[in-house]
């Protein structure tokens, strides 16, 4: 026995060439759009496909430089707080900075680069020290 929900049918003699009949007299109530002797609505000129592409934004690095007076401690801090690194990454990018004299903190559009700048110096400012940061190109 058969447990297939679904059957085909076919019909064979008569039957079939009645069918064919039937078919050929049929008319469809369905319209083709783009159909022969139907033009389009680009008046018969080619479609150009337009691929949109998304251009990323432009990044910048904000580079902290190095001075005698802030401590150590304190640009941990403001790596941890500010740029959200780890305190293994905070401590790396100190020692950058207390070694060469500059190290990056973080790769950012123009935008929140700024604003990260300006918020590490307005920190800075506040707890007294001249601890400072530019932008430059990645």
């Amino acid at each position: 026995m058969r447990t297939n929900a679904t059957r085909s049918y076919r019909a064979d003699g008569p039957a079939r060439a009645a069918l064919q009949r039937a078919g050929r007299n049929m008319r469809y109530a369905v319209s083709m759009a783009n159909g022969p002797g139907r033009q389009d609505q680009t008046g018969g000129a080619l479609k150009e496909r337009v691929d949109e592409q998304v251009k990323e934004p432009a990044l910048y690095n904000v580079i902290i430089l190095n001075d005698d007076y802030t401590p150590m401690q304190f640009v941990v801090d403001v790596l941890e707080q500010l740029f959200q690194k780890t305190p293994a990454e905070a401590y790396r990018v100190m020692m950058q900075v207390h070694l060469n004299g500059r190290g990056v903190a973080g790769v950012y559009p123009w935008e929140v680069a700024e604003t990260k700048v300006d918020s590490l110096v307005t920190l800075a400012c506040d707890a007294g020290h001249p601890l400072q940061a530019t932008i430059e190109d990645a």
